[in-house]
C-alpha cells in the first residue's frame, strides 16, 4: 500500500486516523471499531463494507500487554 495514499486516508465516519494492518489487508479505525478491507490494492472506504472489530482488536497495543503480561 502506498505510504502517500495511507497518509491521506481517514475514517469516513469520524475523520480519524487509520492504522494499516498489512497481514489482514485492512485499514482500521480504533475509535469506531471498524476495519475497512483492501481489495486488489484498493481501500474500500464504505462503512457498509467494513468489518466490526472485536473488543480486543479495538485496544491499541501497549508495552505492558506484550510478552503475556
Amino acid at each position: 500500500m502506498d505510504k502517500e495514499l495511507l497518509a491521506m486516508l481517514v475514517c469516513p465516519l469520524c475523520n480519524g486516523k487509520l492504522k494499516y494492518d498489512r497481514e489482514a489487508q485492512e485499514l482500521r479505525c480504533h475509535y469506531d471499531g471498524l476495519a475497512y478491507p483492501i481489495q486488489e490494492g484498493i481501500p474500500v472506504m464504505l462503512p457498509g463494507e467494513a468489518r466490526v472489530m472485536d473488543a480486543d482488536e479495538k485496544l491499541p497495543p501497549s508495552p505492558g500487554r506484550a510478552g503475556g503480561i
